[in-house]
Formats: C-alpha cells, structure tokens, sequence
C-alpha cells in the first residue's frame, strides 16, 4: 500500500511540476506576450496528456484497471487542486485574479488534458493486446490447450 500511494505522489509531484515550470517560463520569458503565454500553456497541456498517457499504457499492463484508474484519478485531482490553487501563488498571482471564467476554464482545459492523455495511453495498450486482461485471457486460453483433454470414466 505505501508503494502504491507514492507512485500516485510521485505521479501528482510531476504533474504539478510540469505546470509549475510553465508558469516560471511564462511569467520570466514571455510576460505580457499573450500569445507565446498562450503557446507555453498549450504545450503544457501536451506535456500533461503525454505523461498521462505513458502512465496509463504502463500501469495498464501491470494491474487491472479499477486499480490504475482510481489511483491516476487521485493523482489527476491532487495534481490539479495544487495546480489551480498553489500554482498562481508560486508567481505572485491570484487564484481568483481572473474571474470565475478564467479558474473554471482551466479546470476543464487539465480536466480534458488528462482525460485524453489517459484515453489515448489506454487504448494504444488495448489494441496492442497487452493490457491486464487480454494478457490474463491470453494466458487462459493457453493453459487450456495445453493440457491434454481427460478422457471420461463411464
């Protein structure tokens, strides 16, 4: 069990990392630049889909997946709690500085990021077959033919 709640940490730690490096380089590199600010946000969307998807395709092939995705839940809910709520402190803006459409908007731009990231890593594993459950029905299929059938006693 303690293994399993620091991989969600580690997995929350890098997500917020991501955001946080984004926030630095945008409010040192390209502040007041719109549009660049605009650019580093969309690539830290990316960055988020893409670490997500490569933890849903390893998680996946290692554990069902009531398991993975409850644990990638509470990573991707940790993760974006810090990310809305810390993250505009660490620069020295307002959580709320923007108005409700800007928080909100943002909830929903990570909640998306994450949901796809976890989409396109599980179904990259699904139809490569090696997911929990085919490799577990693979594995079945094989015992039973395997062994030879037992002839019947009448």
């Amino acid at each position: 069990m303690k293994g399993r709640w620091r991989a969600v940490g580690v997995l929350a730690g890098s997500l917020f990392a991501v955001n946080v490096v984004a926030r630095v380089v945008i409010k040192l590199g390209f502040d007041g630049n719109d549009s660049a600010a605009d650019r580093v946000t969309w690539g830290m969307f990316l960055a988020i889909g893409a670490i997500l998807a490569v933890t849903a395709f390893r998680w996946g092939q290692d554990h069902p997946v009531s398991r993975w995705a409850g644990d990638t839940a509470a990573a991707v809910g940790i993760a974006l709690l810090l990310t809305i709520l810390v993250g505009p402190l660490l620069v020295g803006a307002n959580p709320f500085g923007n108005g409700a459409g800007t928080f909100f908007l943002q909830v929903w731009l990570y909640l998306a990021a994450a949901a796809a990231g976890v989409l396109v890593g599980f179904l990259t594993l699904t139809a490569l077959g090696r997911d929990h459950r085919s490799v577990q029905l693979q594995r079945y299929a094989e015992f039973k033919t395997s062994r030879p059938r037992r002839p019947v006693r009448r």
